[in-house]
């Protein structure tokens, strides 16, 4: 009980330190589910690396590798924050790729039977504003009645501010949607109460269209609509750093995954290669 009270203690302080560290709400919610994971793990032993290495090994046997780090960038600046650094792991080097699985990416063909199969509907008008945009689930609350009416949105997000233009097609999408539901101000989207939606609130409303709309639920999740919306943009603009300043990333290198192509449209590039070089 003594272990677990530490525990408790320990997590809530963190929890404070990170929102004093200017995290995002998102970023805060994650790294608690991951810390409360790993003290789930240690069912009350103590705290040693012989530990956090194992629980490293019980990550790799239930997720995949990009999940397994994110989990321990999360552990480790705890236990640094709690003095324990001796303890901190090594995340697993991964090879960068340069195709994505074709079984996850998200077409646009996929993306419209969703909409067909959501018409009407807030999830519907919110799958075209994330696609359209490109902007975070997070950055929903920025999309404001007012936003609606100028045209852009000023989003305040990881200690960065960006605008984000809402195209005029979009435009009149959301005020159909405003004029349905009533809001007057503030949040487009809110739930019943007035409140901002959370991600399993918009998670959830997908995922029960997967069936109905002939998508594998393992490609339907908000980020892989800003995902779409990327490919898109760069397939027309083929200008990375401008699509970078869109999405809000600090790092050109983190845009290039977005940016990412199936395997088979590298084969077809290949073959190409191949026919300029024998003929």
């Amino acid at each position: 009980m003594e272990e677990q009270s530490h525990a408790t203690v320990a997590i809530r302080k963190f929890e404070q330190y990170l929102i004093a560290e200017e995290k995002s709400t998102a970023t805060i919610e994650k790294y608690m589910r991951d810390i409360r994971s790993f003290y789930s793990f240690l069912h009350d032993r103590p705290i040693c690396k012989a530990e956090t290495i194992a629980y490293k090994n019980n990550l790799k046997e239930r997720y995949a590798p990009a999940s397994v780090n994110s989990m321990l960038i999360a552990l480790n600046c705890f236990l640094r924050f709690v003095g324990l650094a001796d303890c901190c792991v090594k995340p697993l080097k991964i090879q960068r790729q340069i195709f994505c699985r074709e079984d996850r990416e998200f077409t646009k063909r996929e993306y419209q039977r969703l909409v067909q199969a959501a018409a009407g509907t807030r999830i519907a008008y919110i799958i075209q504003t994330i696609c359209g945009t490109g902007i975070r689930v997070s950055e929903l609350q920025y999309i404001t009645v007012e936003a609606v009416r100028e045209g852009k949105a000023v989003v305040n997000c990881k200690n960065k501010t960006r605008v984000i233009f809402i195209p005029v097609p979009l435009q009149k999408l959301l005020k159909e949607y405003i004029k349905k539901s009533g809001v007057r101000i503030g949040s487009v989207f809110v739930s019943k109460n007035g409140k901002q939606l959370n991600r399993s609130n918009i998670w959830r409303d997908m995922k029960a269209l997967c069936e109905r709309a002939g998508v594998s639920s393992q490609k339907v999740y908000p980020h892989n609509l800003r995902h779409l919306f990327a490919r898109t943009f760069y397939s027309i603009d083929k200008d990375i750093v401008r699509l970078a300043d869109l999405l809000g990333h600090s790092s050109i290198n983190t845009t290039r995954i977005y940016t990412i192509e199936t395997g088979n449209q590298h084969i077809v590039r290949l073959e190409q290669v191949q026919k300029m070089l024998t003929t």
